[in-house]
C-alpha cells in the first residue's frame, strides 16, 4: 500500500494518543508454549517450602513471596502472600509472547513484575492491541503487529484500539473520524483506521492518511486481511492446495536441531521434515529477528536445570505440530501482501499539519491517560476489595 515522501505524516502516537508500556514478568517460568507445564510448574512452587520456594520464584526488587497485591482485572487468582500460599494454579490465559508466537501465562498478578491493569481492564473480545516493534526504527519486519491477546512484547508501546471495554470510547484522537468522515465523504470506523493503520504505518511510526476514498478503501481492505492474518482468530487461514505445509517425516519425540533447506523449501527437525516452507515464511521477519526462529527457540532451547522453567514437556506435542503449520501459513500469507503495502503513493494526503490546524491535534492531555472504569471492583491484596 502507499508509501509517502515527506515527514508531515502524523505519528501513530498522535492518532492513538492512550499507550501503555508492555507487561514486565521479571521471570520467565510463569509464561510456555503448552498450559500442562505453567500447572506443574506451580505445584512444585507450591510443595517447596522455605528457602527452597524463594530460589524456584525468583524474586526480584518488584516481586518477591512477601509482596501484597491484588487480583489482576478479570483473572480469579489469588491474593494472599505466595509465601504462605496453596492450592491449584489460576488458569492460564492465551498471550503474545513474541511476535506471532501465541503462549500461556499464569495470569497471577503475585508472579508478574508490573503487569499493567490497565491492559487486562480493556481486554475483551471487542479489543484489538496495536503493539509497536523494534522494526519501528531501523530492524526489518512490520512496524506494528495486532493482536487479540494481552502483549507480552518488549520494548515497544501498546495502544488498544478502545479505551473501555465492550469496544467502548476507541483510542483515537478527539476529532479525527469527523475529520476523515469530512475528507473522505463518509464516516470511517474505529477498525477502519486501525486497518489503514497496520497496513500503512513506516518506519518511525509515522501512518500517512489520504483523503482519497478509494485509495482509503483499498488500504483498509488490506489492513483488514493483515489484521485477521495477525490476530488468528476465527476461520482458519489456509494456502492454495499444493502449497500447504504438511508433515512429510514424523517429528522426532524430542526436537534438537532445526535447519531450512532453501532448494527443497523444507524444513528438517531433527529426522522430521515439514514441507513445503516457503522461504519467504522461513524469511519472514519481526524486529529484525527471524520469526519462524524464534518460535523454535522457545521451544527447544536447554533451560538451567532445577529451575521451574526445567519443567516442560519431554516429548514433542502434537499441538505444537498444529501451530507450526498455522504460523507457517500466516508467514506465507503475509508476506504475499508485503510488495501491496509497499508500492503506491499517497494522494490527497490529510497531514499533520491539516490536523493541527483542525484543532486535531495536539490531543489533550486526557486523551493520553486510561480512562476511569467506576464501577469495576477487584480484589486488593489479602482478600480486600477494590472499587476504581
Amino acid at each position: 500500500m502507499p508509501s509517502v515522501t515527506h515527514d508531515d505524516a502524523p505519528l501513530l502516537a498522535d492518532l492513538m494518543p492512550w499507550s501503555v508500556a508492555p507487561p514486565r514478568l521479571g521471570r520467565g517460568w510463569p509464561t510456555g508454549p503448552d498450559v500442562a507445564s505453567l500447572k506443574a510448574r506451580w505445584d512444585a512452587l507450591m510443595k517447596a517450602e522455605g528457602p527452597d520456594r524463594q530460589a524456584l520464584f525468583e524474586p526480584t526488587r518488584a516481586r518477591t513471596l512477601h509482596s501484597a497485591v491484588g487480583q489482576l482485572p478479570g483473572q480469579s487468582s489469588g491474593t494472599g502472600k505466595l509465601v504462605r500460599a496453596s492450592g491449584p494454579c489460576t488458569e492460564p490465559v492465551r498471550v503474545l509472547r513474541a511476535p506471532f508466537d501465541e503462549q500461556w501465562l499464569i495470569p497471577d498478578h503475585r508472579l508478574i513484575d508490573a503487569a499493567r491493569p490497565e491492559l487486562w481492564r480493556v481486554a475483551d473480545e471487542r479489543q484489538i492491541f496495536l503493539v509497536e516493534t523494534p522494526a519501528a526504527g531501523d530492524a526489518a519486519g512490520p512496524p506494528v503487529l495486532a493482536t487479540s491477546l494481552i502483549p507480552l512484547l518488549r520494548p515497544g508501546r501498546v495502544r488498544p484500539l478502545y479505551r473501555r471495554p465492550g469496544g467502548a470510547e476507541p483510542n483515537l484522537a478527539p476529532g479525527l473520524l469527523n475529520h476523515l468522515a469530512t475528507r473522505l465523504g463518509h464516516s470511517p470506523a474505529p477498525e477502519d483506521v486501525l486497518a489503514w493503520i497496520v497496513a500503512t504505518a513506516r518506519p518511525g511510526l509515522r501512518v500517512p492518511l489520504t483523503a482519497d476514498a478509494g485509495l482509503w478503501a483499498r488500504g483498509v481492505e488490506l489492513g483488514r486481511r493483515i489484521v485477521w492474518l495477525m490476530r488468528r482468530d476465527g476461520a482458519r487461514p489456509k494456502l492454495p492446495g499444493g502449497r500447504r505445509p504438511y508433515v512429510r517425516a514424523p517429528l522426532p519425540a524430542g526436537l534438537l536441531t532445526v535447519r531450512y533447506d532453501r532448494d527443497e523449501e523444507t524444513l528438517h527437525l531433527d529426522d522430521g521434515r515439514v514441507s513445503p516452507v516457503p522461504p519467504e515464511a522461513w524469511d519472514y521477519e519481526a524486529g529484525g529477528v527471524r520469526v519462524l526462529e524464534q518460535w523454535f527457540t522457545a521451544r527447544t532451547s536447554e533451560p538451567e536445570p532445577g529451575t521451574l522453567a526445567a519443567i516442560r514437556p519431554s516429548t514433542w506435542p502434537q499441538s505444537w505440530t498444529s501451530e507450526l503449520l498455522e504460523l507457517i501459513t500466516v508467514l506465507a500469507l503475509l508476506a504475499e501482501l508485503g510488495p501491496q503495502q509497499a508500492e503506491s503513493t499517497v494522494t490527497s494526503p490529510v497531514t499533520a499539519t491539516e490536523l493541527t490546524k483542525a484543532g486535531v491535534l495536539p490531543v489533550p492531555d486526557a486523551a493520553c491517560r486510561p480512562a476511569s472504569v467506576l464501577d469495576h471492583h477487584e480484589e486488593g491484596p489479602e482478600g480486600q476489595f477494590a472499587l476504581l
